[in-house]
């Protein structure tokens, strides 16, 4: 007769409970989960290590063969440099002074006297 208290509160949660997974097991598988689980992820996960360390590799290798098509070009464009002529109109700058030549005065504009 002690126990008819306990019974009372009991027997409602575990229906209550029974009826809440039973609801659930529409939305939401409660089986339990293959036991290989784990090691299947980590079959992906290191599949998915190497694809990344093949893709980093060859993009330091593109990198590699555009810095040296960029130098390439630097030295070709360089020497090419060295062919041009300065213009006669454009006076040689002081060496001594390292700094440019003054610009040159501003035209005066005549006055409009009203």
């Amino acid at each position: 007769m002690c126990y008819t208290g306990l019974l009372k509160r009991i027997i409602p949660f575990a229906l209550t409970f029974a009826a809440g997974l039973f609801i659930a097991s529409f939305f939401v598988s409660i089986a339990l989960p293959e036991r290989n689980w784990q090691s299947r992820r980590g079959f992906n996960m290191r599949q998915e290590f190497e694809r990344l360390q093949a893709e980093n590799q060859q993009l330091r290798d593109q990198l590699q063969r555009e810095r040296m098509q960029n130098e390439e070009w630097r030295r070709t464009r360089d020497d090419a440099d060295l062919d041009f002529v300065i213009p006669d109109g454009v006076p040689p700058v002081d060496s001594d002074a390292h700094h440019p030549p003054p610009p040159p005065k501003r035209p005066k504009q005549p006055r409009f006297v009203e």
